[in-house]
């Protein structure tokens, strides 16, 4: 056990109120921290508003400096962070190094890209009236910034907010995720050593209640928020005229035509369906499966579902481990039982294995309407269901209130681009599940599932505002 304080613009400060963090895995506490108190929230918006003129004017090299710095740092304690990610959020610990090696590469792309940060010359005289007139343009920060981080990537989501801010100029405050806050905490002790002005990064594990008052608060120019749809759009309600980003859920489907390499496509859709207990926005809930193959691409996904190795998230071989807490495992069995009584049949899993485990869960006869189905599983749980049109399985795909991604195992390039023209998500993943992200690609979704786009060029858009020099050159 290890005792965390957060950190208030440069200053690690605590509380009397402590914030006890579980192992989801096994009970035991993990470490404490504190919550922030009014006054706490009150010193980080202010420090916040006042940064943002020094961080808005660092030149070009110092913020690659910086983001370097903290590249570096990450680099230099991946175990730390590794071990951290699997106590405080029950990850399998070889998925929580792959998440610290994605961090350490997020940083080093924004390394890069803050140098491609550029404008543009645009000829006005297009009518006679506008003769020698020509303009410029350049992105200027939007001011400091409120992110607000799940628990399921405890560093790559906060490092996916904090890299394009500081590349764009902006002061940030991270809120994590009351789950999961220390792995925040352990970046904040390395962005203390990176170069970056005091006063333009916060991390403050406050109450819901107190994050509230900050998407409400003036002062704060952006919200770049991650987690569940219900949380997300009342946030954007809130937020007044910010400008608001959201990364939300989904029920990610994918579609197994009959032309597909049935063995890649069941070897990805176990991982996709059951990478971290299915605890991803993007992990494969809805399988869509022409009727042609649908016995011997089943075959082939239990085999491959039989042999993910359940347990212990501190186990090297370990890939299905525990969900967050007991509120998420019940909540799965209660989706599961529900379906069954409505009809559905669990082909394999579905049993709860002690210390916050649930089976990998394969489960047929699925109606589009079942929350099994229709809602954000978050949990180890995939449904299959067979298909004899292509058309009517895209339909099926769309036939929900989300739209983050999907996928299409096909080799037919006609069916792929109908496919890409007509699925109502962010992105379509040919021959790989919706599970599939990049770092630097443009993510995000459509619908509940939220708006605007992350990915490390695309966010630092998000976190400027372009704006336009005329001159008259007459």
């Amino acid at each position: 056990m290890a005792e965390h304080k957060f950190l208030v613009a440069g200053e690690w400060r605590d509380s009397k109120e402590p914030l006890e963090v579980i192992n989801p895995y096994d009970g035991r506490l993990v470490g404490i921290t504190y919550r922030p108190t009014e006054g706490d929230i009150e010193d980080a918006i202010t420090a916040a508003a006042k940064a943002v003129k020094e961080t808005g004017s660092l030149p070009t090299y110092k913020r690659s400096e910086i983001l370097g710095n903290i590249r570096d740092g990450i680099a230099r304690r991946t175990e730390e962070f590794t071990r951290a990610i699997t106590l405080e959020a029950g990850k399998p610990i070889k998925s929580s190094r792959r998440e610290v090696d994605r961090a350490v590469h997020l940083m080093g792309l924004a390394v890069e890209e803050v140098k491609r940060m550029g404008g543009e010359l645009l000829p006005l005289d297009l009518l006679e009236s506008a003769k020698g007139h020509v303009a410029i343009t350049r992105r200027f920060p939007v001011g400091p910034i409120l992110g607000i981080t799940p628990f399921n990537f405890p560093i790559n989501l906060v490092c996916h907010k904090l890299a394009p801010a500081i590349a764009g100029g902006n002061p940030i405050i991270i809120k994590p995720a009351s789950v999961a806050p220390l792995t925040a905490l352990l970046l904040a002790e390395v962005v203390m050593e990176s170069g970056l002005p005091e006063g333009a990064f916060s991390v403050l594990p406050c109450t819901a209640a107190m994050a509230e008052k900050m998407v409400k608060d003036d002062r704060l120019k952006m919200l770049t928020f991650t987690g569940s749809s219900g949380v997300g759009w009342r946030l954007k309600a809130l937020a007044g005229k910010k400008k608001v980003v959201l990364e939300l859920g989904g029920n990610a489907g994918a579609i197994v035509d009959k032309d597909a390499d049935l063995e890649l496509a069941a070897s990805r859709s176990a991982y996709g369906a059951f990478a971290y207990s299915g605890q991803t926005c993007i992990s494969l809930q809805r399988l869509y499966v022409h009727e042609a193959v649908y016995e011997p691409f089943l075959d082939l996904l239990t085999k491959h579902v039989k042999g993910l190795e359940i347990g212990d998230p501190m186990e090297e071989g370990t890939s299905v481990g525990p969900l967050i807490n007991p509120d998420a495992v019940k909540r799965v069995e209660e989706w599961l039982n529900e379906s069954v009584s409505q009809g559905a049949r669990i082909l394999l899993g579905g049993s709860p294995l002690g210390d916050n485990i649930i089976e990998p869960t394969v489960i047929t006869d699925i109606r589009p309407d079942m929350r099994i189905s229709c809602e954000e599983v978050f949990g180890p749980v995939v449904t299959v269901t067979k298909f004899s049109s292509f058309e009517r399985a895209v339909d099926a795909v769309n036939q929900s209130r989300f739209g983050l991604q999907a996928g299409v195992f096909t080799n037919d390039i006609n069916k792929i681009f109908l496919a890409y023209k007509t699925l109502e998500v962010g992105g379509v993943i040919i021959n790989d599940v919706p599970t599939f992200r990049a770092d630097h690609m443009p993510y995000g979704g459509v619908k509940d599932s939220g708006m605007g786009r992350e990915g490390i060029r695309y966010a630092i858009e998000e976190m400027t505002e372009p704006r336009l020099l005329v001159l008259n050159l007459r």
